[in-house]
């Protein structure tokens, strides 16, 4: 009896899937896609359960420094062997999900955003003592790790630099161009519009 791949209901992480042999439909040529528009940005519109999330964790999975080669093995990509060689696991990449940025009133949203960019900025807690850095740049890093009650400490100047002193942190600290990936990048204006705080809530994120 053939064995059946199990049908991935809910499951949004590439790695996850692959690693514990759910059924994939395989989307790796939207990388090709994507080393052909690379840029300074790229936007992805797609319909709501198109799977941007699987794709944009996909993504992750194989630009980043480190990542586990084997999850593309049999993949369309993987025919690719010069774009492989030169692009997969070679790039640091900031991951952020802004999927839970909201709230009933801005300094909720606030604080959700907060969350969101303090759990990135953990995972990358080797650049602190990275001997790429100055001591400058590592205690500019450790100023975006404080933490009083559990909860990261940010102004409103604070979070709207933070993401790109972490990314120019990660290019020193490897050499080499950060791959940030952002995805339901529109929930926190939406949410902000429906909630009444919008002016507030675009005043951080532009």
């Amino acid at each position: 009896m053939a064995n059946t791949l199990k049908l991935p209901v809910g499951i949004e992480n590439f790695e996850e899937l692959r690693k514990l042999g759910f059924y994939y439909i395989d989307k790796t040529s939207l990388i090709e896609q994507f080393l052909q528009s690379w840029g300074e940005g790229i936007i992805f519109t797609r319909p709501r359960r198109f799977g941007k999330t699987l794709n944009m964790s996909m993504l992750k999975s194989f630009f980043e420094i480190g990542t586990d080669k084997t999850l593309f093995d049999g993949l369309y990509i993987s025919g690719n062997k010069e774009l492989c060689d030169e692009h997969m696991g070679k790039y640091p990449v900031i991951f952020l999900s802004f999927k839970g940025v909201e709230g009933l009133t801005y300094d909720e949203a606030f604080d959700a955003f907060v969350r969101v960019i303090g759990k990135e900025i953990s995972r990358v807690s080797f650049i602190a003592d990275s001997d790429k850095l100055t001591m400058l740049e590592r205690e500019q890093y450790k100023g975006l790790t404080i933490i009083e009650d559990g909860s990261f400490v940010f102004s409103k100047d604070k979070l709207i630099s933070s993401l790109q002193l972490l990314s120019q942190l990660l290019y020193k600290h490897y050499g080499q161009k950060v791959v940030i990936l952002i995805d339901e990048y529109d929930v926190p204006l939406d949410k902000a519009f429906q909630n009444g705080y919008y002016k507030e809530m675009v005043s951080v994120i532009f």
